[in-house]
């Protein structure tokens, strides 16, 4: 039986009724089967990016099974995709001859297909979750990028102000140019990204940027103030060069009356001082020289190692000249009298000994013996002043040990006392 509908026909028959509620809950669980897709796909590109997000920053074991376990996850869902689009295009639910039949299958391969798709997504989600620590950190690795490339790019810009600075104050800087033009590879692949050179290798290398961009920095503005403390050591030390000559000049004088009022023991040593704090001073004009030269060409480690040089020469000729004119006020001092040095050891000496005999009946005789020797050297160092010119030298240098050892044992009581033994 027909019917006629704006000039078209449409196939009646028993039961039609039945069979267009079956179309439409077959249409309604293709509906359903189609979200089911869409969200199970939607989960699939959600939990990549989270994927690739761990796999660029972390490629420890558990990292690269994550991948491992998503691309399965992929094949999957590969299939569950393939088995719900060949169920969706093999029932043509707009069919005017669609039986009833027909339709119920299509509904229960459509719902079937959507709890397929259902399942894999629960369990896409399961494993989503399972990710969860992986991600933070990977996010948390992520969210330095940015800023440690971006202060690694301001660092490198302050470091080449820095150094503008300076050239435009006169100073070449050529070696800190160099250091910085060596960091250009550097932010060359930091700008290429980390999506060509890795996350963690980025992190590491703008760090590694800033660190050497600081340096550079911090040394091209402490050029200035260096190069002045050159130039006025540069100045102080030719000035006390200058001085340290006419001193030299002096201990001639004083050797000829050491030579001609006290014995050879007395002097003999100093002889060759003359001579030698001639030499260290031509030595140290020629290293002032050296080290001008290394300012004027900006070679700044050269100029400040040649002025450490020069200073120790310097001290070493200023102490020898010096011994020549103590030696000399010393031996004027005992010479005359020699009871006032004597004395002054022997005081330290009793001034030892009560300290040693304080709170006890008898003296320990790690500290007693010392002590007792110490006595003897006095005696015999006196007794040994015998002669025309007697050796004061050594009664001096004799004087000076004893008054050492008697300091040794004072420090040792003190020591042993403040740590609470006897």
């Amino acid at each position: 039986m027909t019917a006629m509908n704006g000039g078209g026909t449409r196939r009646w028959g028993w039961g039609s009724g039945r069979a267009e509620n079956l179309r439409a809950d077959a249409q309604a669980a293709k509906d359903a089967a189609a979200a089911a897709f869409y969200e199970l796909d939607t989960a699939q590109r959600d939990l990549r990016i989270s994927i690739e997000t761990i796999s660029a920053v972390d490629n420890s074991p558990p990292a690269r099974k994550a991948a491992r376990d998503f691309a399965e996850f992929g094949s999957r869902i590969d299939h569950v995709s393939h088995d719900y689009i060949t169920v969706v295009d093999s029932h043509d639910l707009d069919r005017d001859d669609l039986d009833a039949g027909a339709a119920a299958r299509a509904r229960a391969e459509l719902d079937r297909t959507k709890g397929e798709l259902e399942r894999v997504k629960g369990e896409l989600e399961r494993f989503g979750a399972s990710l969860g620590p992986l991600l933070t950190q990977a996010e948390n690795e992520l969210a330095r990028l940015a800023p440690a490339v971006e202060r690694a790019r301001q660092a490198l810009l302050a470091a080449s102000g820095a150094l503008d600075r300076v050239r435009g104050s006169g100073l070449r800087a050529d070696d800190l140019a160099g250091r910085l033009a060596a960091l250009s590879p550097d932010l060359t692949k930091l700008n290429e990204g980390a999506g060509q050179h890795g996350v963690q290798e980025t992190v590491q290398r703008a760090h590694r940027v800033v660190r050497e961009a600081e340096v550079i920095q911090g040394e091209a503005e402490r050029l200035p103030t260096m190069a002045a403390e050159i130039d006025k050591r540069l100045s102080s030390l030719r000035t006390r060069a200058q001085a340290l000559h006419t001193r030299a000049g002096q201990v001639d004088p004083v050797l000829s009356e050491l030579r001609r009022r006290f014995s050879a023991a007395c002097w003999q040593d100093l002889q060759r001082v003359p001579e030698e704090a001639e030499r260290s001073v031509r030595q140290a004009d020629e290293k002032l020289a050296a080290a001008r030269k290394a300012r004027e060409e900006q070679r700044w480690a050269d100029a400040t190692s040649l002025l450490s040089t020069v200073r120790a020469l310097l001290n070493t000729t200023d102490e020898a000249v010096k011994a020549a004119g103590e030696r000399l006020q010393r031996l004027n001092e005992v010479s005359h009298d020699q009871t006032a040095e004597v004395e002054r050891t022997r005081f330290a000496i009793r001034d030892a000994q009560r300290l040693a005999m304080a709170g006890r009946n008898t003296p320990d005789p790690r500290h007693a013996a010392p002590l007792d020797g110490a006595v003897e050297r006095v005696d015999r160092a006196v007794a040994s002043l015998t002669g025309r010119h007697p050796d004061y030298w050594h009664l001096l240098t004799e004087l000076d040990a004893v008054k050492e050892t008697v300091q040794g044992v004072v420090d040792q009581i003190r020591q042993e006392r403040a740590g609470g033994g006897r």
